[in-house]
């Protein structure tokens, strides 16, 4: 009876985040009449090309009841091994960007062992690694950014628009289709493959598991390694948007990552969550972000708005949880 309150709870929890999103986008249309404009769309579009990316790969670190608070930081500092490669190093354009996917696999991995092996809590694992990598831009870089103006085509892996080729009216941005294909490949990873059974599994009940005779370790070491190179993308995506790498920039995205995350109906005790929902829950941060631009709000109050959304997606993840049990 329990599952069967939680699957409803979910598809609840998703249902009312889409239709949050449609209340969302009619409202700041009626409210603006620049706000429902295709240029506007598409920089909707653009910016949540980045955050949807990481928590895309967020989604799967939560799913397994852990959390990573360095996803933020983690992608600024793939932008600036990317950079370091490409502009200082003169590799290709193919080279810099798996140097990129790479680091954060790799930091990922150290994450992911901090947490298996070393059994430090998640929360604290990952703020540290936090307060490293953001150290780490700073000194790679010497505070100063890289700029990707000799790159040739760099721009292009975010800014251009493969669709817009095709249908002049509707220039798409390429980051937004990356965007899609990273989250078309991790909902195929979780919802077919053994990487992805194990991830839900590690979150409903990993004690049950490690007794079934299972690697649990292993796995959640490779979660957290994929997560990194998820963030990886977000950091070339950014980077490209931005034509540099800025060392000093990533602090903040990872909280509206999480945030979307659990706006789109993954539990952050585990066990349950779609790739869909946070999709929707990341353009829900997006639309109101860009919303409130528009309507002039204050930028300290955006702030303000976007605590207020974390804080009533986590009490409304509790609520879940307690009718659940």
């Amino acid at each position: 009876m329990g599952e069967k309150q939680a699957r409803r709870g979910a598809a609840q929890q998703k249902l009312l985040a889409f239709a949050s999103l449609i209340v969302l986008v009619v409202g700041f249309s009626l409210a603006s009449p620049r706000f429902f404009q295709v240029d506007n769309i598409m920089s909707i579009l653009q910016a949540t090309s980045v955050n949807g990316v990481l928590a895309v790969g967020v989604t799967m670190i939560i799913i397994t009841g852990g959390i990573d608070l360095s996803i933020g930081t983690l992608m600024t500092f793939c932008a600036v091994m990317t950079g370091v490669v490409l502009t200082w190093l003169g590799a290709p354009l193919l080279l810099g960007i798996a140097a990129g996917m790479a680091t954060g696999a790799i930091c990922g991995l150290i994450s992911g062992t901090l947490v298996a092996k070393a059994k430090i809590p998640p929360f604290i694992a990952t703020l540290g690694m936090m307060l490293v990598l953001k150290g780490l831009s700073l000194i790679v870089t010497g505070t100063k950014p890289i700029y990707f103006n000799d790159t040739e085509g760099y721009t292009e892996i975010s800014q251009g628009s493969l669709v817009g080729k095709i249908i002049p009216q509707f220039p798409l941005p390429n980051g937004v289709l990356i965007l899609f294909l990273v989250a078309g490949i991790i909902a195929w990873v979780l919802g077919r493959t053994v990487l992805g059974r194990y991830t839900f599994a590690l979150g409903s009940n990993e004690e049950a598991v490690r007794l079934s005779g299972v690697n649990t370790d292993r796995w959640k070491m490779a979660i957290y390694a994929l997560a990194g190179a998820i963030c990886g993308i977000g950091g070339i995506l950014i980077s490209s948007r931005l034509n540099s790498a800025q060392p000093a920039l990533g602090l903040g995205y990872e909280l509206e990552a999480i945030a979307a995350v659990v706006i789109g109906g993954t539990s952050l005790s585990g066990g349950r969550g779609t790739i869909t929902g946070t999709l929707v829950g990341a353009l829900i941060m997006s639309v109101l972000t860009n919303g409130l631009r528009v309507l002039s709000v204050a930028p300290e109050w955006q702030t303000v708005v976007t605590g207020i959304i974390i804080i009533v997606a986590v009490y409304a993840d509790q609520l879940r949880r307690r009718s659940a049990n």
